[in-house]
């Protein structure tokens, strides 16, 4: 494909992990291409682009550098995708926004509300898109379930959510990763896994902001460069208006589990894998109407549950939901047509995550 034909020029901050699969994404999109990746130490940078160029190649050379503000100050990129650590990210948003580059951040975009607050105003004054990178919002899955949701004679009227994201990150994960460090991942497991959940449950509400909420720190972790210890384990609770209710675990403790559980007055919806899903070409959840059936000596619960898919890719080839959403980012970008609804359910699962956390540390 020839330059001309790419339409949406990223940059990427930080050799991070996470970046390689969305270095994928990026070259698996129909006209969006990486330009060049910036890391503290330049050999990191390089390395990341000759091990990530010869498993998917890009449509334009790519340049490694060793300056981030560099790379922002390049007129060759339209936007940057930024998975530095919670405690950086704040400020290289702003610098990327100044420099009218278009914004796609890991999560937790902030520490503070007032400071994702900040982050769409200043986004906003330089006529820039933000946007987290939660992927599963771009999944084809959501649109369909929500047709499952709303219609009154599948799962009836929601009363209940409760979801888990786990890992079990092992020993050498609590002590050197950075998301056992206090200055770098202050909200631990919160951020990094109740992120996800608080998300799916403002996202079944309709992004209806709950009306009281609590939650407790299970456990700590601190790793071995941490000032402070960070939640290794928590749990929450989340009241809304209509009556219903929501409860969420997340964890560094437990082995991988990443499901949600939507339960109704006629039945209810299950996703096992909600955050990433399972590998194949399809995408599932499953909706069940369980009836107890006696008659005469005999009981018995019958379960009638119906499997809906989507046929989407788990990772890697289009249409997964990390290649979607880059396509959605590349339509903004190429249109101009700014959409201030992904800052705002950015905002939003912000503030529910403060408000736990203050709910846990006030016990």
């Amino acid at each position: 494909m020839s330059s001309e034909s790419v339409t949406c020029r990223w940059g990427i901050l930080s050799a991070a992990n996470i970046a390689k699969k969305n270095w994928r994404a990026i070259a698996q999109t129909s006209r969006s291409s990486v330009v060049a990746v910036a890391s503290r130490r330049r050999e990191a940078a390089e390395q990341f682009v000759r091990d990530c160029g010869l498993h998917t190649p890009q449509r334009l050379s790519v340049d490694a550098m060793d300056s981030y503000e560099a790379l922002l100050k390049r007129d060759d990129i339209d936007a940057v995708y930024i998975p530095l650590p919670t405690g950086l990210r704040k400020e290289w948003i702003l610098r990327a926004a100044k420099h009218g580059k278009h914004v796609l951040a890991e999560k937790p975009a902030a520490i503070t509300t007032e400071d994702m607050e900040e982050i769409l105003e200043v986004c906003r004054q330089n006529n820039v898109q933000f946007m987290d990178g939660v992927m599963f919002m771009h999944s084809a899955r959501l649109p369909q379930l929500r047709q499952t949701l709303v219609c009154p004679d599948s799962i009836g009227a929601i009363r209940r959510i409760a979801c888990q994201f786990s890992f079990n990150g092992g020993d050498e994960f609590a002590k050197s990763n950075i998301r056992t460090d206090s200055k770098l991942e202050p909200f631990g497991c919160l951020g990094d896994l109740g992120w996800y959940c608080i998300r799916f449950i403002l996202w079944v509400h309709q992004f209806a902001m709950p009306t009281r909420v609590s939650g407790r720190i299970l456990s700590t972790l601190q790793g071995a460069k941490s000032e402070d210890r960070v939640p290794a384990e928590f749990s929450a609770e989340l009241d809304f208006a209509d009556g219903s209710t929501a409860s969420f675990y997340c964890s560094f403790l437990t082995e991988n589990q990443q499901w949600v559980h939507v339960s109704g007055t006629k039945g209810y919806a299950r996703l096992d894998d909600f955050v990433l899903p399972f590998f194949g070409s399809e995408v599932a959840y499953e909706v069940s109407q369980p009836f107890f059936n006696v008659q005469g000596c005999s009981f018995h619960m019958q379960q009638h549950t119906t499997r809906h898919s989507v046929r989407e890719y788990d990772s890697g080839f289009s249409p997964a939901q990390e290649i979607n959403m880059f396509e959605t980012f590349q339509k903004i970008v190429e249109t101009k047509q700014l959409d201030p609804a992904w800052g705002d359910i950015c905002l939003k699962t912000q503030q529910v995550m403060n408000q736990l956390l203050q709910s846990a540390t006030r016990m």
